[in-house]
């Protein structure tokens, strides 16, 4: 996949297709939450939970530690 800004939405949905919206976005948030290196190095981006999309920063750190969807 391409590194550019994805929303948290597409992001989940390209990692988990085959379950609902809700559970993809539970899972990915899972995900990043208990992979402390991927947690740390995303706060030090100014990541924040309440915020929308994830920056090509972000998704570059993400496809890095779990790999692209």
């Amino acid at each position: 996949m391409e590194i550019r800004t994805y929303s948290k939405k597409e992001l989940a949905i390209a990692y988990a297709p085959n379950i609902s919206m809700v559970a993809a976005l539970n899972r990915l948030a899972l995900w990043l939450k208990t992979n402390h290196q991927l947690w740390d190095e995303l706060l030090q981006t100014g990541y924040r939970t309440t915020q929308r999309y994830f920056n090509s920063r972000q998704v570059k750190l993400i496809f890095e530690y779990i790999g692209e969807p």
